[in-house]
């Protein structure tokens, strides 16, 4: 006999334990693990969410007409109607949905597991970074140049007025 199961009861499905334990759609999943990446996720989303309730709102001023009642529900409705749509699937996929919070606590604690370069290493890297387009920026420039004047010279390209002013040739 099964010990799981409980003496006799008949087998529990493959996943019932982990339907028991979710709870109501108002119950966190998880809480307090995950916790910067849900943070994370929730602002971005919440932004995109205020944007898209701005958006219907805006678009919903075609149908605007303050003669016909309806019209005013439907104007400020429509970004109602989003903002509860969208701010009731954001909590469902980053307080609800278990698959997609444990994708947060698994990113989470890979994150936590990455060596991070220190203050100092970050900003001789960029000193580099910046030093390097600022030479080939440069280069590129003289070898623009001297295309130019090669192209006017052979007759094929006949380039602005700025690079005979540029060298001291007078028109």
């Amino acid at each position: 006999m099964d010990m799981a199961s409980g003496a006799g009861e008949a087998p529990r499905p493959v996943g019932y334990a982990a339907k028991a334990r979710r709870g109501s759609f108002f119950q966190i999943y998880k809480p307090g693990q995950g916790y910067y990446t849900r943070l994370g996720t929730a602002v971005f989303f919440g932004a995109l969410v205020l944007w898209a309730a701005h958006f219907a709102y805006m678009q919903m001023a075609i149908f605007h007409d303050p003669s016909v009642a309806w019209t005013t529900y439907l104007r400020y409705g429509v970004p109602v109607a989003v903002l509860v749509g969208f701010g009731l699937l954001l909590y469902w996929i980053v307080g609800v949905n278990a698959r997609t919070i444990d994708f947060f606590i698994q990113t989470e604690g890979e994150m936590k597991k990455v060596s991070w370069s220190s203050r100092r290493e970050v900003i001789g890297s960029t000193k580099v970074v910046i030093g390097t387009v600022v030479i080939l920026s440069a280069i590129l420039f003289v070898v623009d140049l001297l295309f130019m004047l090669f192209f006017d010279w052979i007759g094929v390209l006949h380039g602005p007025n700025l690079v005979k002013r540029l060298f001291g040739m007078g028109e």
